[in-house]
């Protein structure tokens, strides 16, 4: 079975399903090995590098598995135990006949519709959660490009020298922002230390040193690439808890290094958690920026301040059920990996007693030759003899052997036909399976004339699929050099020297694995004509991820109708986030003439074109980039006009986010006023919320 869902052969979906099951037992068994080990460890140094190692082992895992567990379609034949005189000739025959049920079933199969759906819910959920990382880098964008201002010159000084004290010498940007409510680090190659205007003015200079010395740690460390491998294991192996585990226990002992590094710097742990305690609450950034509270308060002040924050008995309860949960996790794997290798490999040939003979017996030979078994005292035929035995006469088939050749094996014997055409050294097992798949000497001579130099399995395999020398011959008069395994594939999804040659007249040359992913996910050559008529100008590989995420030709017309030019990349990234051509439409009645990257970016943020209309019925005039920022951020069209009424007016888009961020609210304003405080701008209501003036 094949799914037109999957860009990939049935081999691989089903392995990779099994790979997926899989990781949730070796999942659970790095995860208690790593809760073993972070009690035994008390430095945070060493117990982030063991979450970072524990989190690289996790993502390493899986592809090991997929490796170890992918096959090579290599039938397999029972051992048989060959008893010695006359039962021998009845035993192969008994084994013949029920040869077929075990090797006809081919191994290119789906043998699971639960897999395929597993696979499927997998990839679903890789695309949503990598959504989920793409909004964090457009934020980290917006944090970057807007609403950001260097900071004053005094300050700058102060941010260098900090700098150079723990001896970073990259270029570091010093920017303060209304727009996030604790400092920041964003930025992978040119990082920026965002700082809050509350930051500035409610922190003592000691404190706001020690603060401004976390986030520079951070960048001296190169946490920012650790964050993106861990947001990448996070899109990929979300459906683990213990993956979102580790990474939660990488980003608390990452504050705490930085935690250490910045009382380093400045001195007096005391003040630090005071700033740490102030801060708490106040954070507002994206996954991607690394954060000077991105972990629980309560254990980092418990933990600068020198106070023991586990007991001993909790620790060695930890120990011990880190150790239980470790040793249940290995032996269900165990079990576990015998069942999976059985489904996507090789049947396990079983273990023979003593009383089987290791060397077929001469009686099993001579059954095997059609030769008279001699019984004891009885006197061998005379060659003369035994050719009177033999048939005066075999009918032909249709290759032009005598049937005698094609099954018994004629005067020469099929062992004797096979040594000839250059299998030697066949055992009894081989020897019935090429038997009783039809194997020839003649199919065998016709391989090798093609130059192909095949074991038995390989010669069982591609006569099970039908794989004959007339379609090789076609196969290779269209350029193509092709191993076995690919033949079968080939042969098995339908993949004909016709189809390649269709595809190679609208000027593709696809390779072995694009042929069978076009041919499994329905590509034809009319639905390229179609896409290509409708303006795409279309590589293989863009023809079946178009297929499979059902982009059809009326779709692109459509598209094209808007005034869009696209490429076959934007066509499909599209089609997966939902944009339609009546959406574009809406909103270019709207006045907008956004690219396809920014549509994505809109319908992935839920810009509908009903939020667009009520955000400009409160006055403002908005761009294409503030709307996805508003969005976002949470600004909804009555939050607008709720400031608007409490008096704050003539603000711009960024004031109404930054306002947002900040938690300034209608209620706050008024309560500002009762005080006596008149003509509020902004930056004063930030001002007086933060340092707690009311």
């Amino acid at each position: 079975m094949t799914h037109p869902a999957i860009p990939l052969s049935p081999v691989v979906v089903e392995t990779l399903g099994w790979t997926l099951l899989h990781f949730v037992w070796q999942g659970a068994a790095l995860a208690a090995a790593l809760s073993v080990l972070m009690v035994c460890c008390r430095k945070a140094a060493t117990r982030y590098a063991l979450s970072v190692g524990a989190l690289v082992l996790l993502v390493a895992a899986p592809v090991i598995t997929f490796l170890l567990l992918l096959p090579r379609p290599r039938p397999y034949v029972a051992g048989i135990e060959v008893p010695s005189g006359a039962a021998a000739l009845a035993l192969v025959q008994a084994t013949i006949a029920k040869a077929p049920a075990v090797l006809a079933a081919p191994q290119l199969q789906f043998q699971s519709h639960g897999l395929l759906w597993l696979v499927e819910l997998w990839f679903a959920g890789v695309v949503l959660f990598s959504l989920r990382a793409s909004g964090g880098f457009f934020l980290i964008e917006r944090l970057k490009r807007r609403g950001v201002r260097p900071v004053s010159s005094a300050l700058r000084e102060r941010c260098q020298a900090l700098q150079r004290r723990l001896g970073i010498d990259r270029a570091v940007r010093f920017c303060e922002t209304r727009l996030v409510a604790a400092p920041a680090v964003i930025g992978l190659f040119r990082p920026v230390v965002l700082l809050p205007v509350m930051a500035l003015t409610g922190l003592s200079e000691q404190q706001l040193d020690a603060v401004i010395a976390h986030e520079l740690a951070h960048i001296r460390r190169l946490d920012s690439f650790v964050n993106l491998f861990q947001l990448t294991a996070e899109s990929l192996l979300f459906y683990h808890p213990a993956v979102w585990w580790m990474s939660r226990r990488i980003r608390a002992e990452r504050e705490n290094c930085c935690d250490d590094e910045a009382i380093r710097a400045c001195g007096d742990a005391v003040e630090y958690a005071r700033a740490l305690t102030w801060m708490e609450e106040r954070r507002i950034a994206p996954a991607l920026a690394l954060s000077f509270n991105g972990s629980p308060l309560a254990a980092r002040v418990l933990r600068l301040l020198g106070l023991e924050e586990i007991r001993g008995g909790l620790r060695g309860a930890g120990f011990a059920t880190g150790l239980l949960c470790l040793a249940g996790a290995l032996f269900a794997g165990t079990a576990f990996w015998g069942v999976a290798k059985a489904s996507v490999g090789l049947p396990t040939p079983p273990k023979q007693s003593p009383a089987v003979h290791r060397a077929p017996s001469v009686a099993a030979s001579a059954a095997l030759n059609n030769r008279p078994i001699l019984r004891r005292g009885e006197p061998a035929a005379s060659p003369a003899q035994a050719a009177s035995k033999e048939p005066a006469s075999a009918p032909q088939n249709a290759g032009g052997e005598s049937s005698s050749n094609a099954g018994s094996g004629g005067k020469e014997g099929y062992i004797g036909q096979m040594r000839a055409a250059g299998l030697k050294d066949l055992t009894v097992d081989q020897l019935i399976a090429l038997k009783t798949q039809g194997v020839t000497p003649e199919y065998v001579r016709q391989m090798h004339a093609l130059g192909l130099d095949l074991n038995v399995d390989e010669l069982i395999a591609m006569r099970v699929q039908g794989v004959t020398p007339q379609y090789i011959q076609g196969m290779r008069a269209t350029g193509l050099k092709l191993s076995a395994e690919q033949l079968i594939g080939m042969k098995v999804q339908g993949v004909t020297p016709e189809y390649v040659q269709e595809m190679q007249e609208l000027g593709f040359q696809p390779d072995a694995e694009t042929l069978v992913g076009m041919r499994v996910q329905g590509v034809t050559p009319e639905y390229v004509k179609e896409m290509r008529a409708a303006g795409l100008k279309l590589t293989a590989e863009q023809v079946v991820s178009m297929r499979v995420q059902g982009v059809t030709p009326e779709y692109v017309k459509e598209m094209r109708a808007t005034g869009l030019k696209l490429t076959a990349e934007q066509v499909v990234s599209m089609r997966v986030q939902g944009v339609t051509p009546e959406y574009v439409r809406e909103m270019h009645e709207l006045g907008f003439r956004p690219d396809a990257e920014t549509l994505v970016g809109m319908r992935v943020q839920g810009v509908t074109p009903e939020y667009v209309k009520d955000m400009r019925a409160t006055g403002l005039k908005l761009a294409v980039e503030q709307v996805v920022s508003m969005r976002v951020q949470g600004v909804t069209p009555e939050y607008v006009k709720s400031l608007q009424a409490a008096g704050l007016k003539n603000l711009s888009v960024d004031d109404y986010i930054g306002a947002k961020v900040q938690g300034i609210t209608p209620d706050f304003v008024e309560k500002a006023r009762q005080h006596g405080f008149q003509n509020l701008t902004l930056d004063k209501l930030i001002q007086l919320k933060f340092a707690g003036v009311l």
